[in-house]
């Protein structure tokens, strides 16, 4: 959707909760809104861009007490650092804000009071499991006991880890709190709740559901599901209170109560633009408007980036909340899957998370990051994979190899031999790189609408095709060449400015993507700040500046310092749990020894695979049901990319059966199996020779 007329936007990310600082997924989130709002503030649009934390809860009230501090000095302590990453990261927030603010609880009482005057909250009694010794209710994480199912000790109060079966907390045997051990007690509370489950509510949210384009198909079509299901799992009303001990916002006229965090935390967006326009900041980025005038506006979009695990609340509740006390609802939700490292689930005591505090701190720079996630990000509902080989690959060829080698490969010409001085665009010359400006401005359309759409990924692949074709046309016009011959130094001038033109649209198509790097290549190219789309098309003579170089390569060194938490390097999820890891990497110089007496310590073994299964969730692992002679085992090997299922039943490898056993979200991992080679397609599963039976000690 584009139009000439100047819209307005509300835009907001999820707020992220305030007991920890940043992660990946966070990051994820953040650059790909903040690409899109840059991108709108391109082609003119007006956009407030705003955020929070998430400041309220029993989590961050029991956090503090642990660390004995107050819930707001905790709270506070985590806010301090948020702008080392938004800084590091170059997200355009023009506000950041907390939910424990005097506008969040101004806002919060207000909704809650339109709401009950709508007739849409009720109180009810419940009966739940209070902790004597804390004197508070238990939330399902707070509660452990053994699984009424399996048995299995140690289980939290919703669901059990080793079987999956999910249950009551009250269905588990010899429960107690985690809190204090205590054996906790079942009391009932009066509790507070939005009638979701209203027809009018029902009604509104069909309709809001329906409306073209609103939500992504997958998403409408989840929360219709939700909202039509019939029977126990039919739409539920939703509690939004919690009893004391509690850190939050007090319901009004409810002594001892307080709104359940997920209440208070998406008016934390309507807080946080209050504040943003309450503040005058608002006012100097050019709105004339106040905080309500602005919100009342029929022209103002209000769009929320979040990610697939909130959907429920952001598509029902949320909607629902807005439309019954009055305020605008949301045009557009916009949702996102997650981030994994090399097919496996993001884990930093497996190697296989990602710092970002530590990608900036060791010096990764930060539109590397920004530049792969977009080539990976879509429209739809997906997660995206970080592979460090595929990072360090697309940067380095796409960036360098591509974008940036352009004005590298030109610039030096145009200073040293023409006094800065670009010839105007000319589609006309017979040199190769004339027709390449033509070429751009037709993929102009497509590549706006792309990022109109959040279709990063094929924006992406646009701007390198571009990339692609201008290093063919010098290729063939070889300027290296042509400069050796005094006879050709018009055709040099001429191919040259092509290049710097190309490079300057090319910058203009990735500026939303690399906006530090914009910025850097304005000045050389004598930009006007800041940049715009409309610029694409000023194809007029200039001057540059001398060619200062722009990005750098991804070190192999720095991608292994990002994932040295203190495990092996190179080991995915897979490897580190379940699977003796191919690194492809002689032993480091100065390996210690070790004596017989420690190789007799591991128990390695003959095993035969019995079953072999895909792990669903999993790119890299496979699921290995092994005999090793006196017993069977489980265990999950990270070669899925070279075996099928079907090639290893029945055959015989090599397991390290005495490895302490390791709890997966997939499940228990029993031993190792072990392999060689580089990775990839080529790991290569150990094998005895014939003769060898299940359960043979190697020695």
């Amino acid at each position: 959707m584009t139009s000439s007329a100047t819209r307005h936007f509300f835009v907001t990310t999820a707020l992220p909760y305030a007991n920890g600082p940043f992660h990946i997924g966070h990051i994820m989130e953040y650059i790909q809104a903040d690409i899109w709002v840059r991108f709108q503030r391109m082609v003119g649009n007006k956009v407030h861009f705003v955020c929070a934390d998430d400041a309220h809860g029993a989590p961050i009230m029991l956090k503090a007490e642990a660390e004995g501090v107050t819930p707001e000095a905790l709270v506070a302590g985590i806010a301090a650092d948020r702008g080392k990453y938004l800084e590091g990261f170059q997200i355009s927030f023009d506000y950041w804000h907390s939910t424990h603010s005097p506008e969040n609880a101004e806002l919060s009482t207000a909704i809650y009071r339109e709401l009950k005057a709508a007739g849409l909250i009720y109180v009810k009694p419940v009966e739940q499991f209070y902790d004597p010794v804390k004197q508070m209710f238990l939330a399902d994480r707070y509660i452990k006991g053994e699984c009424p199912n399996c048995h299995s000790k140690d289980q939290y109060g919703d669901a059990c880890e080793v079987c999956s079966s999910v249950y009551a907390p009250t269905d588990l045997i010899d429960p107690y709190s985690t809190l204090s051990g205590a054996v906790p007690v079942r009391k009932t509370s009066d509790h507070y709740f939005f009638k979701l489950s209203d027809p009018r509510c029902v009604e509104f949210l069909n309709g809001w559901l329906n409306a073209p384009g609103r939500l992504q198909p997958a998403v409408a079509n989840k929360a219709r599901e939700w909202l039509t299901t019939q029977g126990d799992q039919a739409l539920s009303d939703w509690d939004i209170s919690r009893d004391a001990p509690y850190f939050g916002i007090p319901i009004p006229d409810a002594p001892g109560k307080y709104f359940y965090v997920w209440l208070d935390a998406p008016i934390g967006y309507l807080a946080s633009l209050k504040k943003y326009f309450d503040s005058g900041k608002a006012r100097e980025n050019g709105e004339p408007r106040t905080f309500d005038q602005f919100l009342s506006a029929p022209e103002v979009e209000q769009i929320h980036f979040i990610g697939k695990d909130i959907i429920y609340f952001h598509t029902l509740f949320w909607p629902a909340m807005l439309k019954f006390a009055s305020r605008k609802v949301p045009d557009h939700v916009y949702v996102h899957g997650f981030i994994t490292v090399s097919g496996a689930k993001m884990s930093k005591s497996r190697g296989t998370g990602i710092s970002p505090l530590r990608y900036l701190e060791i010096g990764m720079n930060s539109e590397w990051l920004r530049y792969y996630l977009a080539a990976k990000l879509n429209a739809n509902v997906e997660d995206i994979d970080f592979n460090p080989d595929d990072f360090m690959a697309r940067v380095n060829s796409d960036l360098i190899g591509k974008y940036v080698n352009i004005a590298s490969r030109a610039a030096g010409f145009i200073t040293k031999r023409f006094e800065g001085k670009l010839l105007p665009v000319d589609g006309t010359r017979s040199v190769a790189t004339a027709k390449w400006n033509e070429l751009a401005l037709q993929r102009e359309t497509q590549i706006r609408e792309y990022y109109e759409e959040r279709e990063l990924g094929k924006a992406v692949r646009e701007i390198m095709e571009l990339a692609d074709a201008m290093n063919a046309a010098i290729d063939r016009e070889k300027p290296w060449e042509l400069a050796k011959d005094p006879a050709q130094a018009t055709r040099l001038h001429e191919v040259c400015s092509d290049c710097i033109h190309a490079f300057r649209q090319l910058t203009l198509y990735l500026a939303p993507i690399l906006p530090r790097t914009a910025e850097r290549a304005a000045v050389l190219l004598g930009l006007e700040m800041p940049l715009r789309w409309s610029q694409l098309r000023d194809g007029g003579a200039g001057t540059i500046k001398p060619y200062e170089h722009l990005l750098q390569r991804v070190d192999p060194k720095q991608l292994e310092a990002l994932f040295d938490f203190g495990v092996p390097k190179d080991k995915t999820e897979a490897t580190a749990s379940a699977t003796a890891a191919p690194t492809g990497k002689s032993p480091e110089a100065g390996l210690a020894e070790i004596a017989i007496e420690d190789f007799a310590k591991i128990d390695l073994r003959v095993a035969k695979i019995l079953q072999a299964e895909a792990v669903e969730g999993a790119d890299k692992l496979l699921k290995l049901t092994l005999d090793i002679g006196d017993a069977q085992r489980t265990v999950f090997a990270g070669i899925r990319s070279a075996y099928t299922p079907e090639q290893l039943a029945g055959r015989l490898t090599v397991v390290l059966a005495n490895l302490k056993p390791r709890k997966m979200r997939f499940g228990l991992s029993e031993g190792m199996v072990l392999a060689a080679g580089p990775g990839g397609k080529e790991i290569f599963l150990l094998s005895p020779d014939s003769g060898a039976t299940a359960g043979m000690k190697v020695k």
